[in-house]
């Protein structure tokens, strides 16, 4: 059912228009005629003025097919990349993998969910599918943080459940958690003086900060938590007791209690040590995205593996320790697993995509839509 060498004629068109994250207007501009030709209703957020990406997020309608009445959900991918994502020039290799000349990314994350979207809706239409209606949320800013997706306006989303193509792993399998994540800013406030003259007098913003980090738990804390210091900032000339200096780091967890312990205990890291310097210390945690765990039992989940049982896929599920616009969606309340798409390295130059698995993607999303209908 799915043309499988327009298919890959898609995915190669895509990785080569350029879409770095805050870049996103052609390839906005791109999706919206292809949107727009296969016939469905296209809108075009106003997240723009709130992110600063180069455009909105794309929210693409296919109306139900006459007579079916069932629930309306979404796919979701995102069209921004990261760097070096400019210039990409695919090659299709002997051995079935697409990777990119070495010198940029290749863009299968998270373009091979795209080119895999678009040949749904292209088969369906040809083939006059019944369906219900699906709609095809596109995210830009994904890669910096789910901006677009933090910005967008939930009242534009209309689906019950849902279904992100944005995860590792084989195609068939289904990420059904993936952790809160909280950015933290840590500021102390020292004391300066001269460093060889009366040191004494001075209180080292640097040794406090390294005193609380030593009280710190980090790395993985268990099984669904991690804490890590990213950035450390400050400092001057050798001879001046440093008075100031910031930290910038992050704690996640697929349990909510446990982040905030994590926080906690980070919290009184630095607290303690600016009491026995006689330091001061400010302390921020903002959360960037909140977590999601779906069970087993849960219609989105069991959907999900039931089309991939049908298809002979593993339709084995497990949680992440990375997040995606399914943390957002499930956020606003519309259960959304998040499928494999096949790719490895990404965010590298290494960066690659057997093309089976582009279309086994497609094919496995084809089969969500029979499952809609069927079920």
């Amino acid at each position: 059912m799915i043309n499988k060498d327009r298919i890959i004629a898609q995915f190669m068109q895509l990785v080569q228009i350029d879409s770095e994250t805050k870049n996103e207007r052609k390839i906005a501009d791109f999706l919206k005629f292809k949107f727009t030709e296969l016939g469905l209703d296209v809108v075009e957020d106003d997240s723009q003025k709130r992110t600063g990406h180069g455009a909105g997020n794309l929210i693409a309608t296919l109306q139900a097919t006459s007579g079916i009445q069932v629930e309306p959900f979404l796919f979701t991918c995102h069209m921004d990349t990261v760097a070096p994502g400019n210039g990409i020039k695919p090659i299709v290799g002997e051995d079935g993998w697409i990777r990119s000349d070495g010198t940029t990314i290749l863009g299968a994350d998270d373009k091979a969910g795209l080119a895999a979207l678009l040949e749904i809706i292209q088969v369906l239409k040809e083939q006059q599918l019944p369906h219900g209606q699906i709609q095809f949320v596109i995210t830009v800013g994904e890669e910096s943080g789910l901006l677009g997706a933090r910005a967008m306006d939930r009242n534009l989303v209309d689906a019950s459940f849902g279904f992100a193509m944005d995860s590792n792993g084989e195609v068939g399998s289904i990420c059904v958690g993936a952790p809160t994540q909280t950015r933290i800013e840590i500021e102390i406030f020292g004391k300066s003086a001269h460093a060889g003259v009366n040191p004494e007098d001075g209180i080292s913003a640097i040794q406090v900060a390294g005193k609380a980090i030593a009280r710190m738990k980090l790395g993985r804390i268990d099984e669904e938590t991690t804490a890590n210091i990213g950035k450390f900032e400050g400092g001057g000339p050798t001879n001046v007791v440093t008075d100031y200096v910031k930290l910038y780091a992050e704690a996640r967890s697929l349990s909510q209690e446990k982040v905030e312990k994590q926080l906690a205990l980070m919290k009184d890291a630095v607290d303690t040590a600016c009491r026995d310097f006689g330091a001061r210390g400010e302390f921020t945690s903002t959360t960037i995205y909140p977590g999601f765990h779906l069970r087993e039992q849960d219609a989105v989940v069991q959907l999900a593996q039931k089309a991939a049982g049908k298809l002979g896929l593993s339709g084995q599920t497990f949680t992440s320790g990375g997040g995606s616009d399914a943390n957002i969606i499930n956020g606003f309340g519309i259960p959304t697993v998040n499928l494999a798409v096949g790719y490895e390295g990404i965010h590298t130059t290494e960066e690659r995509i057997k093309s089976e698995d582009i279309v086994k993607l497609a094919e496995y999303g084809l089969e969500i839509v029979a499952q809609t209908v069927n079920s």
